[in-house]
């Protein structure tokens, strides 16, 4: 079997992509007491063989967005723990699947698609997933309606399920990184809002986050921005990747959607920081993503805070 189909029927990825880099930072195969390279994408390996991944990082997420985000938490030192978190463009869930191993409580993740959730994310009773909604026009209204639709539908999303909330928790917290737990006194800690339920004591879905994470694509995060900061906590916290290629016009980017003018990411950057004074954000971090991007565009992080009451 080939050696990329073989990794995800075994589970040890969960797309084609996710093998093939996984193949790119090493994989062996036992063969006769002999620990054989993977060269290339295609290699035919035995079904049964015993393998071994000499770089497991990018499997540790449903997605390679997850170290892009987990990268991100470190840079900026923000610990996630116990967090209500919302997940703008949640695609396959690779921020999901970070934010939920680094300790978040709860993620409603927002797309414009559907069926792209990774099937172990959608079946966490952490995860609210809405789907087919364009985040530009997000209001609380359809956040509620889709809990309500949750629980109604299939009983399974309860956030007032304490024990089974705790115990999962727990279990993230076994696989958390480390290196990043050790950052709890750097950065914006001392900034980071209590954590409380979205779930108020009469039975309401309140839709307001401590954090908001965001990774769009085929559209300026300055169209949406607006929509969702409303449902930023006071204190809360702002962490999106950026795409340059986004948030210019069509002229201002290379063939082949690559931005080729290094003068361009200034631009960007004073675009989105003016963005975010606007809607009552002090930017605190600016930064190249730690993990490049897949095409070969520059992507960076912007980090804000939500100071005061929200609008």
């Amino acid at each position: 079997m080939r050696i990329d189909q073989l990794l995800v029927q075994r589970g040890l990825a969960s797309t084609r992509s996710q093998a093939q880099r996984l193949i790119a930072g090493g994989v062996q195969w036992l063969q006769n007491d002999v620990w054989r390279k993977v060269v290339k994408n295609g290699d035919d390996v035995p079904v049964d063989a015993e393998l071994k991944l000499l770089d497991d990082s990018e499997a540790r997420y449903v997605s390679r967005g997850g170290l892009k985000l987990e990268a991100a938490l470190r840079q900026v030192g923000l610990t996630v723990d116990g967090l209500q978190c919302l997940d703008v463009g949640q695609s396959t869930g690779g921020f999901t699947d970070c934010l939920l191993q680094h300790g978040a409580a709860m993620v409603v993740g927002v797309d414009v698609g559907s069926a792209q959730l990774h099937p172990q994310l959608r079946g966490d009773p952490r995860v609210l997933c809405v789907e087919s909604l364009n985040a530009r026009s997000l209001e609380a209204a359809d956040l509620i309606a889709a809990y309500e639709d949750s629980i109604g539908a299939e009983g399974q999303f309860d956030l007032e399920d304490e024990d089974e909330r705790d115990d999962a928790a727990l279990d993230q917290d076994a696989s958390m990184d480390d290196s990043l737990a050790q950052d709890d006194d750097a950065g914006l800690d001392d900034d980071e809002p209590a954590s409380a339920d979205l779930v108020s004591s009469d039975g309401a879905f309140v839709p307001e986050f401590d954090l908001i994470v965001a990774d769009l694509s085929f559209i300026s995060q300055t169209l949406v921005l607006p929509a969702v900061v409303r449902l930023l906590k006071a204190g809360g916290t702002l962490l999106t990747l950026v795409k340059p290629q986004f948030e210019l016009q069509p002229g201002q980017v290379g063939k082949g959607g690559i931005v080729k003018d290094a003068s361009m990411y200034g631009l960007v950057e004073q675009r989105l920081r003016e963005c975010c004074t606007e809607l009552g954000l002090t930017v605190t971090h600016w930064f190249d993503s730690p993990i490049a991007g897949g095409d070969g565009n520059r992507e960076f992080f912007i980090c804000a805070h939500q100071t005061g009451a929200v609008d």
